[in-house]
């Protein structure tokens, strides 16, 4: 969730350090703040509340100079958002500390910290990190072992990056659970929660691992492991360009995401089907292997990501004719599970840096499942390296909070794993090559979708003054409802619920009347029937419709409806095409609001705590 930017170098690091919280903005978050030390080697620290930008114009009033630093945005977990809670956090002038996580003993420390004499300015449990260290500084030990002290006392997750006074040519960086990178430059070099915040200044990266500390300087980066033995980290070069994050001729990266999906699906699909078939080797030697013995899956995500796999179970059991279970991962962390014998475990997660999806995949090496497969967007991710087998999205850079082409992308790669585990079971080869054609045909039905958004924004204006939606569909399309609904409620604030049509009468329907917009998706299949009886529930109650139906669909006998048609849709890649128009309609809803579209209040992009 938050954002770590360290540097040490023979130039100003206060530039690298404010562009690389730029470059982090779209994680969230409420407060930002810097420490370098100065010519003396003295702390020297700035923090404000809210954007960027207001760090910025204090930095100018008040400049802080120096040629190792470390800086930080805040997503508020203990305490509320405000400049003491804010970090870097300083012990007695002489550490600064930022960190990312929770540390669950933070309590017990804080009151051992107190009665020791050191006072605490802030709510936070990152202020205890940084008077440990303070404290075993104070006892004798270099830098780099009161950090690997400090370290052994804390119960939790955490990403630290630590410099002192007492050695100003030092970095120092830990890291438990919570994503950290090491970025080389040439007699320089940096550290992030993230890479992206450093593709302005190197392409080379080293992922540290859990457990690893690491001492930085200009000319040289050591790497310790769990156990205090040096260690050599694979090093990795980035393509990810430098203005891979730029909005461009958009007005939000929001817009600017939703409009690459044609382009980030046809990513998705390269070099992965030919010859109407999906290629042998897609998802690695391992999988391959592992999928003959396959007999059911068990998908494991949060937030969106948990939507598109309750999409990919309807496919997996009408398609591959096996059986699939879509589960929370906090919620799947936190109870006794029963293991079928051949379940293939997969976790959905953009980031691969989901804390819950992360923690679920860990405990389900040791629960007797059959394989482990992460669908991912981001190469260099925990998930990515805690799976057996991978296959990437290749969305490219998402920097809107409220996910879009990264779900979309998804739902392809999940339709892939489809086919791979279907043609194994039941699934003929003719099934495969439909599955294919539509496949293909998906990004050009998306780019006409996308046409429709004059037509969207103008459905958006009715939207101004609505404090409440309900969004229906059926079958694969229910799941689609549930992402169009987080999508309205995420960036507009609008309270959003989404339900099956069939349930209407079990409850939703004493909401109905001329105030709640009621948003459906209506494409031409053998539910459409029975998705009209329940529209016409919402219109003898005096509600108002909202349907994205297909061109073919027949809707005569309606009246108080409002209707956009989306052109014939092929039935299996639908729920892929229908949640576009869903995406653009929340995206013009919170420009009518007036909302902050990229970066919601209380969200954050990458949530890497539970």
């Amino acid at each position: 969730m938050c954002g770590i930017v360290g540097a040490v170098a023979h130039r100003e690091v206060t530039p690298i350090l404010l562009e690389g919280l730029r470059r982090l903005e779209y994680r969230g978050y409420d407060s930002a703040g810097v420490a370098v030390l100065d010519e003396r080697h003295q702390v020297c620290r700035a923090r404000r509340i809210g954007k960027i930008r207001e760090l910025e114009a204090h930095l100018r009033a008040n400049p802080v100079a120096g040629k190792i630093g470390i800086a930080h945005t805040r997503w508020a977990t203990h305490g509320v958002p405000s400049e003491n809670n804010a970090h870097p956090h300083v012990s007695r002038d002489t550490v600064a500390v930022v960190h990312n996580g929770i540390i669950e003993n933070h309590d017990a420390l804080r009151n051992e910290l107190q009665q020791l004499g050191y006072r605490f300015d802030s709510e936070t449990d990152t202020e205890v990190i940084v008077h440990q260290v303070h404290r075993f500084l104070e006892k004798g030990a270099a830098l780099v072992d009161a950090v690997r002290q400090t370290v052994d006392t804390l119960h939790g997750a955490y990403a630290i990056a630590v410099i002192s006074s007492r050695e100003p040519q030092r970095l120092v960086v830990a890291r438990e659970g919570s994503p950290l990178v090491i970025g080389l430059g040439e007699s320089e070099n940096f550290v992030a929660s993230d890479v992206f915040a450093l593709v302005g200044e190197t392409q080379r990266f080293i992922f540290m691992e859990d457990g690893d500390l690491a001492d930085l300087t200009t000319e040289s980066i050591t790497i310790y492991d769990r156990a205090g033995a040096r260690v050599e980290r694979p090093v990795n070069e980035t393509k990810l360009a430098a203005d891979a994050v730029e909005r461009g001729e958009y007005r939000h990266y929001m817009q600017k995401e939703i409009h690459e999906q044609p382009v980030a699906i046809e990513k998705t699909l390269d070099g992965r089907i030919l010859g109407g078939r999906l290629l042998d080797g897609v998802f690695g030697p391992l999988a391959e292997q592992a999928f003959d013995g396959i007999k059911a899956v068990q998908i494991v995500a949060c937030g969106t990501s948990y939507h598109a796999g309750l999409v990919g179970r309807y496919w997996m059991e009408e398609i591959a004719g096996l059986p699939c279970s879509v589960e929370v991962a906090s919620e799947f962390r936190y109870r006794r599970n029963v293991v079928l014998p051949g379940t293939l475990f997969v976790t959905i997660s953009q980031s691969g840096e989901t804390a819950d999806t992360l923690a679920a995949l860990k405990d389900a090496k040791s629960l007797g499942y059959a394989h482990t497969l992460a669908i991912c967007n981001v190469p260099e991710s925990s998930i990515v390296r805690e799976s057996e087998s991978t296959l990437m999205t290749r969305a490219g850079p998402e920097i809107g909070v409220a996910s879009t082409k990264a779900f979309t992308t998804q739902l392809t790669a999940l339709l892939l794993l489809v086919v791979a585990l279907g043609r194994r079971n039941r699934m003929s080869a003719e099934t495969e090559a439909e599955i294919v054609r539509q496949l293909n045909a998906l990004p050009e039905q998306i780019k006409h979708v996308l046409t429709m958004e004059p037509a969207i924004e103008k459905w958006a204006e009715l939207f101004g003054d609505k404090q409440h939606a309900l969004y229906l569909g059926r079958g694969a399309q229910y799941p689609v409802a549930m992402e169009g609904a987080l999508k309205l409620k995420e960036i507009s604030y609008i309270h959003a619920e989404a339900y099956p049509a069939g349930e209407l009468k079990h409850g939703p329907l004493a909401l109905i009347d001329d105030e709640m917009p009621v948003i459906a998706v209506a494409p031409n299949n053998e539910l459409l029937e029975k998705l009209k009886s329940n529209l016409q529930e919402v219109q003898a109650r005096g509600g108002q419709l909202y349907v994205f139906a297909d061109v073919n669909a027949p809707l005569a006998g309606f009246s108080n409806v409002k209707a956009l048609r989306i052109a014939e849709t092929d039935e299996v890649v639908a729920p892929i095409v229908y949640t576009v128009p869903l995406q653009m309609l929340a995206y013009h809803v919170a420009l009518i609001k007036g909302t902050d579209v990229d970066q919601p209040r209380n969200l954050a992009k990458s949530v890497t705590v539970e």
